[in-house]
């Protein structure tokens, strides 16, 4: 932030405020604060989301919608299908200037969180990230069971990972492996839908459905 720049901000008991910035010094700064939001601009549960790399600019449409939604924690991660940072790289150099995104967005949408976005990681360290983790959710394209019903049928975790694979699919020992560590897989219905807008419908979803939105 710079002094005059208007913030979101939250005390420590979760009240949520705008505000200007007065004074920015190193160590502290002051706030003018003129209103207190009546609804929250973080969502009650955390939502990890776990993206295998896109190519182009979907990754930072991606960062930029699930800022929007209340995304905690985005990991962009390689699985044997999706393109490497390397490869990506080499079609637009210093492409991912991810972090700088998640506060773009941030400001835009007025959170009073800035998401953090992880180092771009292999498939099985985006796994160990999401072990902890309370719900776990994997989209699988050819999976029969529908996402909707049964969150309908779940109270509210703490904490979701959601992991989201790329144009090309999953490779049948990533499904394996997701399972092993406690991942369920669902579908978003009969059509295709490319990676960017799976993120963003299956995002827009747990919201709606636990009081995100």
């Amino acid at each position: 932030p710079y002094a005059g720049e208007i913030i979101t901000l939250k005390d420590a008991s979760g009240r949520e405020f705008r505000g200007r910035v007065v004074e920015l010094l190193q160590d502290r700064a002051s706030v003018y604060v003129f209103e207190e939001l009546t609804q929250p601009t973080d969502p009650p549960f955390e939502i990890f989301l776990f993206q295998a790399l896109p190519d182009k600019e979907r990754m930072e449409l991606i960062i930029q919608k699930g800022t929007e939604l209340g995304v905690k924690v985005i990991v962009p991660f390689k699985s044997r299908r999706s393109i490497s940072l390397q490869e990506r790289e080499a079609k637009q150099p210093k492409a991912h200037r991810w972090q700088h995104v998640a506060i773009k967005a941030t400001k835009q949408c007025r959170r009073a969180t800035v998401p953090y976005v992880a180092p771009y990681c292999s498939f099985e360290g985006a796994l160990e990230m999401a072990r902890p983790l309370e719900l776990k959710v994997f989209l699988l394209e050819k999976e029969q069971q529908r996402l909707l019903p049964i969150l309908r049928n779940t109270p509210p975790p703490r904490s979701i990972a959601l992991m989201v694979g790329p144009e090309g699919g999953w490779d049948e020992e990533e499904i394996k492996k997701a399972m092993e560590v406690g991942f369920v897989t669902f579908s978003l219905g009969g059509r295709i839908l490319r990676t960017e807008t799976a993120a963003i419908a299956a995002c827009a979803i747990l919201q709606y459905e636990w009081g995100g939105l």
